[in-house]
């Protein structure tokens, strides 16, 4: 039996921020193993873009990929930047001499001669980008049907296979470039990672911009289905007034789930590993974990809406 100091103490960190911060953890998680998902009948090409830098895009890419993965989905992750951090974070090797994008986009090689298995599951796999993809944008000036070479290339990919990948998911540069434009041309939907930071909607109308000349000139079919809100800090007020105001521009698009800043997201890399993997329980997991769960739901839910309409 407690002493009464004892239960005092006991009741008094149950009611710490701390306590109540691991108790809805344990609540999601358990929500998560419970959770019904619906794999699409239909390949999903998804483009992870921002040109702004730093807002976590190429973390996004690749969690949101694992996590898919974890839930069921097939999973293929585009790696269109040259940095090759999508690759890295993916286990998947991308030296100079390892066949890449970049032989796709400039080369016409087969997309499926370049795809990788990820280490980290049987159901994830990865196109690498390597050093070479810097010097894509210049080269891609004088070629032919230079915005449509990597649609072209995902066409190949899916007749080739016998199994498609339930998703595709497209990681750009930093950038509106060649290599983007090329990406936006290829696929169905665009994701966009909002840091909670001040100027976080600062570029975002250049963005949406491009998003419409697209869809006039190259790709009808391309619309913005998902904004995720990215290194949420709920401590700080600053956050809070960011996510409200993204809700308040972008209701249909911006997810429930919100990632919050978490030190094993970002210890995960320097393993080779995406934080799936490499700490799956923690708080930056689950948000992956959920938002794949959502965007899932998501995709089901505007596949019903377009059959109501026909």
């Amino acid at each position: 039996m407690k002493q009464p100091e004892q239960a005092a103490a006991t009741a008094s960190f149950d009611d710490t921020p701390l306590a109540r911060e691991l108790a809805d953890l344990s609540s999601r998680r358990r929500a998560l193993e419970k959770a019904q998902v619906t794999l699409p009948t239909s390949t999903r090409i998804v483009t992870v873009s921002n040109q702004k830098g730093g807002v976590g895009k190429t973390t996004t890419a690749v969690n949101l990929a694992a996590a898919l993965a974890h839930a069921g989905a097939q999973v293929l992750v585009v790696d269109l930047d040259p940095q090759g951090n999508a690759s890295t974070a993916l286990g998947v090797p991308h030296s100079a001499d390892i066949p890449s994008v970049y032989d796709v986009l400039i080369d016409e090689f087969p997309l499926q001669d370049v795809v990788q298995s990820s280490p980290e599951s049987h159901n994830l796999f990865c196109a690498p980008s390597t050093i070479h993809l810097a010097g894509a944008e210049i080269e891609l000036v004088s070629q032919v049907a230079r915005e449509h070479r990597l649609r072209r290339a995902l066409e190949g990919y899916l007749e080739s296979v016998d199994v498609a990948p339930h998703f595709i998911i497209i990681d750009c540069p930093p950038s509106l470039g060649l290599l983007t434009i090329n990406a936006f041309a290829a696929a169905d939907e665009v994701l966009i990672p909002i840091q909670c930071e001040y100027y976080a909607l600062e570029g975002l109308s250049q963005l949406l911009g491009s998003v419409k000349m697209i869809q006039k000139h190259l790709n009808p079919a391309l619309h913005v289905s998902t904004i995720l809100l990215t290194m949420y800090d709920a401590r700080t007020r600053l956050a809070q007034q960011v996510a409200e105001e993204v809700r308040s521009h972008f209701a249909d698009e911006v997810l429930k789930t919100v990632i919050p800043r978490s030190v094993r997201v970002s210890e995960a890399p320097s393993f080779g590993q995406t934080v799936i993997a490499y700490d799956g329980q923690s708080a930056g997991a689950v948000a992956y974990r959920e938002a794949a769960v959502e965007i899932m739901a998501r995709g089901v839910r505007a596949v019903v809406a377009t059959e109501g309409e026909a």
